[in-house]
């Protein structure tokens, strides 16, 4: 939300300077996440002065120059050498002095200096209004009125001012603040409560709207009261559409927001003054001079603003003509209806709709306005004709509109006013520190909250309007707390915490523990969309059409359906890396998949890494090669060994359709997921040029065997261990994991560890071989083994490799 310093203030005076302001506001729970400075021109013009052109002659050596002398009140005229076609004696001009930097509308900029041309001194610059930023003509120079006083700066001569822009990050409770009058609200509470300063706080003034004469008024229905609990309208004739002057540009631009015409800026000026939305309709085009409030039929279709042709839904609720839908109430404006240059009688709209009826809609056309931003989380019903004047008293004032009929006003809301009943031990309970009961009232009344009913034990308040939020005891007290100030909690001089007690392991907690092991060994957590490409999926045969999720209103047909894999998100993240020159990269994702099945469809929470590139940065210590399957390997059994799940991982061989050399990963016997290549065909449709490996695990199969494992507690051991190496010549399909099974399988008593700790495979050795050399850790926990236990031992693991087809070399 961008609150600009200089409108606010129209609203509270006060001496704070922005950032004073901004911390004030963020002590209230308004947080200012930064305060920057705006210029409507950039560099404000500084250098840039009032001239006045005493003498205008030819350049003696160029036809298109002339030689000025002007003015520019600092004494002796200034000799300027200038090439506008439309320079003369007389003029007044605005000059550039040496030393100005002048700011291009490319985005460059350059400084004046003193400087021959063509054999002429020329001392400043006489300036064409696209050299200032002022417009886009080069025709010629800017020239004056005639009354300018030479000397004068440039920008006090064309009023600029700049401002000051508090970007304010608001929570989405806080619509009360969607607007700058209720951030001055807050100020001005917060300023008084604690400095008890009389700030005063200044609401636009509507006491001059009154009807100015007869003309075709608009009649409006109301079908849906539910959906529009309030709608209120009125007529203006004479209007005529054209640009905004200065003041409401210079508001607008502040704030971000791009002047269209007079009419649409002040709906869009009194959105950002009250946080209540506007329409405006083209009156001329509403069919049968009728309004409609009502839900869409099933199959009607609708232009918008943005010319797209949008097919309604029967919950959608639109305002149409006596015929054909006009605009998606809270939403967007329709094409035809909409305010054009030729407009000259305006339906001038202001309304409260239900936020879950403007909610779905816009989600459902894939639409976001400042309308719906507001309309979603609930305006003041109240406010709603209050808005409507405020409106057409300006378009009286920028556009010479006639008020011609009353206001309309179908008011269905409850009448009802919540109230609210607190104990001040409940409040003191709450907020840690005791607060005066009477600075209690005070600050709830500055904030319009009214007290019903006070006793000595507490309030009774009634909640203002706009404070749709406020529904229980701690809301109220919140109110109290924010305006008394956060910062002014004291600490107490003792903090005391409960013991620490874990919880039994869990989804969530299970996640961090993989998350912290994962970031400690280099890897980089990423957050990818959930949404992919469908006609990939099914082009890669990861899913069937039948298996995709897809969704019923996609924003983009590049998105349509809920992933079924994590590995295309993961190349879209290393794509985009790649090319901004990050080439070795180590990711991982925790993330759902999604597949529909006879049973409906199934959410899977998945654990996703994936590598490329180098396996370590270049460094002249480090090995320099690059990633292998093997590496996503070792990560696996990492942090399945972190979990104390080792000895319970499996890989088995299998076809996967996205990768190579895939194997199955497998936890008790049970699918936990794969690793793999990816296959070449994937790297290309993602843009990548070199290779990549990826792992895809379930994480509630780790989190069911974890739960499967009961911890233990061994003592370290006291008597010394042993190690024998084994040089091993096998077939090439004969895997470690084989091998491990069957030495422990064979020596259970003394085999702590085995280890693989070099492999060949070469034209040394025949086809289909390779060789192996591991490493055997044995240890007593009891005694000091003697070389007879050893070598019994290994003569028992000997027979377990040469079981599995293993010959023993050595």
């Amino acid at each position: 939300m961008r609150i600009s310093w200089n409108w606010l203030r129209q609203y509270i005076d006060t001496e704070l300077t922005p950032h004073e302001a901004a911390a004030i506001l963020t002590s209230t729970g308004l947080e200012t996440e930064s305060v920057e400075l705006f210029e409507p021109v950039k560099g404000m013009l500084a250098g840039v002065v009032v001239g006045h052109v005493l003498e205008c002659a030819k350049h003696p050596d160029a036809d298109r120059l002339s030689v000025c002398q002007v003015d520019i009140g600092s004494g002796e005229p200034h000799q300027i050498v200038c090439g506008a076609p439309n320079v003369a004696q007389g003029q007044k001009v605005l000059v550039a002095t040496i030393g100005t930097t002048i700011h291009l509308a490319d985005g460059t900029s350059f400084v004046i200096k003193k400087s021959r041309i063509r054999g002429q001194e020329s001392n400043g610059m006489i300036c064409a209004e696209d050299e200032l930023g002022l417009g886009r003509s080069h025709s010629g120079i800017m020239v004056l009125d005639a009354t300018a006083k030479v000397g004068e700066a440039a920008s006090a001569y064309l009023g600029l001012t700049s401002d000051h822009v508090l970007e304010i990050g608001l929570t989405p409770n806080r619509t009360d603040a969607m607007g700058h009058y209720g951030v001055a609200r807050d100020l001005r509470a917060a300023l008084v409560h604690r400095t008890g300063s009389p700030v005063e706080l200044k609401l636009p003034s509507v006491d001059a709207f009154a009807q100015d004469g007869k003309g075709d008024a608009i009649a409006v229905e109301v079908h849906d009261a539910f959906a529009c609990p309030r709608y209120a309208g009125v007529t203006l004739a004479d209007v005529r559409v054209g640009p905004s002057p200065k003041w409401l540009q210079d508001r607008l631009l502040a704030i971000g927001l791009k002047p269209i015409n007079n009419v649409v800026d002040v709906t869009n000026y009194v959105q950002h003054e009250l946080a209540q939305p506007l329409h405006a309709f083209d009156a001329d085009t509403l069919r049968g001079k009728r309004i409609v409030v009502r839900m869409a039929t099933a199959g009607e279709t609708f232009t918008t603003l943005d010319g797209k042709e949008r097919r309604l839904d029967p919950l959608d609720l639109v305002i149409a003509d006596a015929e054909r839908p006009a605009c998606i109430a809270g939403v967007f404006g329709g094409a035809e209806s909409g305010v054009s240059e030729k407009t000259t009688s305006v339906f001038l709209e202001s309304a409260c709709f239900e936020p879950g009826t403007i909610r779905r809609t816009a989600r459902r056309h894939g639409l976001n306005t400042d309308a719906s931003f507001r309309f979603e989380r609930g305006v003041d019903p109240k406010g709603t004709v209050f808005a409507l004047e405020r409106a057409a008293l300006l378009l009286k004032e920028v556009a010479g509109a006639r008020v011609v009929s009353a206001v309309t006003d179908i008011d269905n809301t409850l009448k009802h006013v919540p109230t609210v009943a607190f104990t001040f031990a409940q409040c003191e309970r709450l907020t840690g520190m005791h607060i005066d009961h009477a600075a209690m009232v005070r600050a709830l009344e500055l904030l319009d909250f009214k007290v019903v009913k006070r006793d000595t034990r507490g309030l009774v308040v009634e909640v203002p309007s706009y404070r749709v939020d406020v529904h229980r005891p701690a809301d109220v007290m919140e109110e109290i707390l924010r305006i008394h100030g956060y910062d002014n909690v004291p600490l107490p001089e003792r903090l005391t915490a409960p013991p620490v007690l874990h919880a039994a392991l869990n989804a969530e907690n299970l996640a961090a523990q993989l998350s912290a092991h994962l970031v400690a060994r280099g890897l980089r957590e990423i957050m990818t969309p959930s949404l992919v490409n469908g006609t990939r999926c099914i082009a890669s045969s990861i899913a069937t059409e039948h298996e995709l999720v897809r969704l019923k209103n996609p924003l983009s047909a590049e998105l349509d359906v809920l992933r079924p894999t994590m590995l295309f998100g993961a190349l879209s993240a290393i794509a985009h890396n790649i090319n901004r020159q990050k080439r070795d990269l180590r990711f991982f994702e925790r993330g759902r998949v999604y597949r529909t099945t006879a049973k409906g469809t199934v959410e899977t929470d998945m654990l996703a890494i994936t590598i490329t590139g180098r396996r370590s940065r270049e460094r002249w210590r480090a090995d320099d090669r690059r990633t292998e399957l093997m590496d996503v390997k070792e990560e696996l059994e990492g942090m399945v060994g972190r979990l104390g799940l080792d000895a319970h991982l499996g890989l088995v061989p299998k076809a996967h359709v996205l990768l190579n050399d895939a194997h199955e990963l497998t936890i008790n016997g049970r699918h936990a997921g794969w690793i793999g290549e990816v296959m070449p065909a994937q790297l290309k449709a993602s843009d990548v040029a070199q290779p990549v490996f990826h792992a895809e695990l379930e994480e509630q199969v780790l989190l069911d065997a974890c739960r499967g494992i009961k911890a233990g507690y061994a003592e370290v051991g006291r008597f010394p261990s042993v190690r024998r190496d084994l040089s091993l010549l096998l077939g090439s399909d004969v895997r470690f994991d084989q091998l491990r099974d069957a030495v422990f399988a064979a020596e259970k008593k003394l085999l702590r560890d085995v280890d693989l700790f070099d492999v060949y495979q070469g034209d040394k050795l025949a086809a289909g071989k390779k060789s192996y050399a591991l490493s055997f850790t044995l240890q007593d926990d009891e005694k000091t083994l003697t070389d007879d236990q050893v070598e019994k031992a290994m003569g028992r693991i000997r027979k377990a490799v040469e079981g599995v087809g293993a010959e023993v070399r050595s």
